[in-house]
This record gives structure tokens, sequence and C-alpha cells, in this order.
């Protein structure tokens, strides 16, 4: 029997060495057709002049008709058109900034609203350097099988993906209720392979437990309905006799800054929760809502970890500027930036950095993160091994 080889890291792939090729090649192509179109739509998000007059695009046009007249093989004007938007938002060098396409941008509010149909119950992020299993959806195809946080993506159906990024390895996930997808992860250096049915999802954003007089509410994302539904169920605690909240936001990876505003409404009183500063659109604050607080004289806990990012960390930086709650857990992931979202004529989409948050306290959230007040560890092996040093702790305080 052939011996199985080792799992070995790699920095670069040939797969990625073609894609750079190709971005030079879509992007020439703009100039020969429709660019004058296209610089019109981008100029108002890059902060160009209507006409772009001032950017000298001759270079590229002379990429482009080298290309076209010496490629052995088909061009396809509407894919290279496609990739050449795509190839000048990301020259930006802002993860955040990014074009997406009709399908892209269709797939985005989707996950936005958790409307994730069927796949397998995880998910998915970046994680030093590897897309890894960050949540393990409860009573689904993956944690039935053994798929573990922590696991890092390595092939699906039988394919390498691990130099892809977690949006792009999801498509490859996700498909109709009851087929068949092979999942490949590498765990301590080792290659796992379990072969999974896909089912349809079941992807809340907010849900209540209820230990003791302690309400814990979970956050797996921020949604347009999250704020308000938090606020509903807060309407039962009272009649619970709940006297401690500990909001778990670990592993919640924003969304929409409104919920988050209408989540901390329960808190704050008609108080600032997070300040934007922007080059473009000049600075701004945003308040809560007057005479919701029905918590502001709850003790509250926070529970966060290196995966809580944006809206969440507008929610754990407030509160503990407030004086409201006591952080626990893991510094924060630190993206504290705004993205706006523009739809271009043909049903594609712009996500546009526009702004930096801070707190208020005016403490910068983007790549510093919210620093808890009480740090604990959860290692993976806690995870896995169902311990929960983090919530233990809250329960304890």
């Amino acid at each position: 029997m052939e011996k199985k080889k080792e799992w070995k890291e790699k920095k670069i792939s040939l797969g990625n060495a073609i894609i750079m090729s190709a971005v030079l090649a879509v992007v020439g192509i703009v100039i020969g057709a429709n660019w004058n179109a296209i610089t019109r739509g981008f100029s108002p998000y890059l902060g160009l002049s209507q006409t772009a007059s001032d950017m000298d695009w001759s270079s590229l046009d002379e990429v482009y008709s080298k290309v076209a007249s010496t490629y052995n093989g088909e061009i396809s004007k509407e894919e290279m058109i496609d990739g050449a938007k795509k190839g000048m938002v990301d020259a930006l060098g802002d993860i955040y900034t990014t074009y997406m396409n009709s399908q892209d941008s269709s797939d985005f509010y989707d996950d936005l609203h958790g409307n994730v149909g069927s796949g397998v119950g995880i998910e998915m992020g970046m994680r030093d350097g590897y897309v890894r299993v960050l949540r393990v959806l409860p009573d689904n195809p993956a944690l039935k099988a053994g798929v573990m946080i922590g696991d890092i993506i390595y092939k699906v159906d039988g394919e390498e993906v691990y130099t892809l990024s977690s949006d792009e390895i999801a498509k490859k996930v996700r498909g109709e209720a009851g087929t068949k997808v092979s999942l490949t992860v590498v765990r301590d250096g080792k290659e796992k392979t379990f072969d999974l049915t896909r089912e349809k999802i079941n992807n809340v954003s907010a849900y209540v437990d209820y230990d003791g007089n302690t309400a814990i509410v979970t956050l797996t994302r921020f949604d347009e309905s999250t704020g308000k539904d938090v606020q509903k169920m807060a309407q039962e605690f009272s009649s619970k006799g709940v006297n401690k909240v500990i909001l778990d936001l670990r592993g919640n990876g924003g969304g929409y800054v409104s919920a988050a505003q209408d989540l901390l409404s329960l808190w704050l009183d008609n108080q600032v929760v997070v300040i934007q500063k922007s080059r473009h659109f000049g600075n701004s604050t945003m308040k809560t809502s007057a005479g919701k607080a029905v918590l502001k004289d709850m003790k509250t806990i926070v529970l966060v970890n290196g995966s809580t990012a944006s809206a969440s960390e507008i929610v754990a930086g407030a509160l503990q500027d407030y004086q409201k709650a006591t952080v626990v857990g893991e510094k924060t992931y630190g993206k504290g930036v705004v993205q706006n979202l523009y739809t271009l004529g043909d049903g594609s989409t712009l996500k546009v950095t526009t702004a930096d948050w801070y707190t208020p306290n005016e403490r910068t959230i983007n790549n510093d993160g919210i620093t808890p007040d009480v740090e604990v560890e959860r290692s993976y092996e806690d995870i896995n091994k169902m311990r929960d040093p983090q919530m233990d702790k809250a329960k304890g305080m």
C-alpha cells in the first residue's frame, strides 16, 4: 500500500502565479473596451475625478495590445473586464475593499442574512495564514462527523483549496441538500477526511439560554433584525428573575452596524456608541435610541475572542468605555473600519472602506482591537473537549 504523504505547508501555488499573470492581462483590456464607462462608475468611490483625466493609462493599453495580438487562446471580453474591475480595487491593498460581481454580490447578501442554503454546518475564516474552522454549528453534519474548531480546510472533493479565500472555499462546500461532499482538513499536521451529506442549515443570529438567574445571550452575527430580536428577549428577563446577562460575542464577525446600535440601546440611553472618521465624508457619531435602556443597571459580562470583529467590537468597546460591562476573554480581531456598499449598473457591488471606527473614548478599533478587562484563554483543545474556561469565569463573576 502506498504510504500517504505527510501534509506540508506551501507558501506559493502555481494557481496563484497564474492568477497574478491573468490580472495583468485583465486590467489591460479595459483600455480597449468600455474603459470610460467603468471609470465613471468607479471614480466617486476611489476619489478620482469623474473623467480620471489626471491618470495615464497608456501603459495598461500597451499590455492589453500585446496580449490581444500574441495570446494563443480565446479572450473573453466580459470576463476580462470583470477581472479588471476586481484587479483595480485589489490594487488599493485594503483587504476590506472588494469588488463583487453579480453572483458574488448575491452570495454576500445571503451570508449577511444567514441564508446559507445547504451545507455541512461550519463557519470558517482566515487565521494564522490559513482558512480554519471557526465555528461548528449544532445539529449539523460537520459536528456529527467530528470536524473541529481550528481544523485547516485543506481539500474539498479531493481538490486542494487551502490557498483560496474562505468565500471561495465556502462556495465549494455548499450545494444541494442531500448531495455528498468530501472535506479534508489538517489537524496537528495530519490529514483527516470526512464524507458528508449536505443539509439545510439553520443559522439564527441570536439565541438565549438561562443558567439560574443568568441570561446567556449568544450572537453569531449582526443582521438587520438581530438588535430588535435581543430587545424582545430582554423583555422576558424580569419575568424570569434575571439579575445578570452574559453577552457572548465570540466568533461574531460583525454585520450591520445599525443592529449593534439597536442592541446597545438596551444598556445606553441616547449615548454615543461609535465615532466615525472619514477623509471624504468627515467625522460623525452614532448614538443609541432613547428610552430603551432596560438593562442599564443589569450586571453584564461580555465574552470576546480573536474572532470577535467589526460591529461586535463596537458593542464590546462601548460597553467597556461606559463601564456597563466587564469584558472577558481574549483580545478581539481589530476590524474597525466602515464599509459602504455601492450597487453598480450591472448588478455587481463595490464594498468600499470609507471611514475608521473609534470607541466613545476615542480608542482606535482597527488593528488594535478591544483588550478584555479579564483575560482568559480558551484553546482549540478546550473547545473540542467541550471545556469553556471563559464562560466558567463569566458565570462565577
